[in-house]
C-alpha cells in the first residue's frame, strides 16, 4: 500500500486538465440560447432529460450544465422532473426493448410544442450497442426526433449550441 501511495505522489493525478474558462462564449451561448426560447415559447426553456438505456457517459454531461462552471439556472433554463413541465425531451441511450413504452409515453404526455433531442451517438442509431438483442435502436425509431447531437459523449458546450439551433430553426 505504501509503494502505490508513494506512486500516486510521484506520477501526479490521471485525471485530465480542467478546460479553461470561456465565460464569456459560455455567458454569450447560454444567453442566446434563453433569448431564442423567450421568442418562441414567451418564457424559458424547460428540458426533461430521458435515460433510454445508457452507459451514463452523456447524463454526465447533460448534468454538467447544472454545475457551478455552467450553472444554466442563472440564465433561464431549467430541467424539470414532469414531461408535462418540458418543452424539450433530451433523450440519451439507445432504446432498450424495456425503455421503449416509457418513453413513448413521456413523449405523449410531453405538451406540443415540444421538441426531441437526441443526444449522443447511442440515441442516434443505437451506437455501440445497435443490433443487440435487448436494443430497439435509435431514438427515431421510437419517437420523432428534432435534432441529433453528436459525439460519445457531446460536450456542455455542444448541447447548448445544439439548443440554440433547435430553437433558432424549429418550425
Amino acid at each position: 500500500m505504501r509503494k502505490v501511495l508513494f506512486d500516486s505522489f510521484i506520477r501526479g493525478p490521471l485525471t485530465e486538465k480542467a478546460p479553461k474558462p470561456d465565460e464569456a462564449g459560455l455567458a454569450e451561448l447560454a444567453k442566446a440560447v434563453n433569448r431564442a426560447a423567450r421568442t418562441r415559447l414567451g418564457r424559458s426553456l424547460s428540458i426533461r432529460q430521458v435515460d433510454a438505456g445508457s452507459c451514463n457517459g452523456c447524463e454526465l454531461e447533460i448534468h454538467a450544465l447544472n454545475n457551478a462552471f455552467y450553472d444554466l439556472e442563472r440564465l433561464g433554463l431549467h430541467f424539470v422532473a414532469s414531461p408535462r413541465h418540458a418543452d424539450v425531451l433530451m433523450v440519451t441511450g439507445p432504446v432498450t426493448k424495456s425503455m421503449r413504452e416509457a418513453l413513448k409515453r413521456t413523449y405523449n404526455a410531453t405538451p406540443d410544442p415540444k421538441w426531441v433531442i437526441a443526444v449522443g451517438t447511442c440515441a442516434a442509431d443505437g451506437g455501440i450497442f445497435a443490433g443487440s438483442y435487448a436494443v430497439e435502436g435509435g431514438v427515431k425509431d421510437v419517437v420523432p426526433v428534432d435534432l441529433t447531437i453528436p459525439g460519445c459523449p457531446p460536450n456542455p458546450k455542444a448541447l447548448l449550441a445544439g439548443l440554440l439551433a433547435l430553437l433558432q430553426n424549429a418550425a
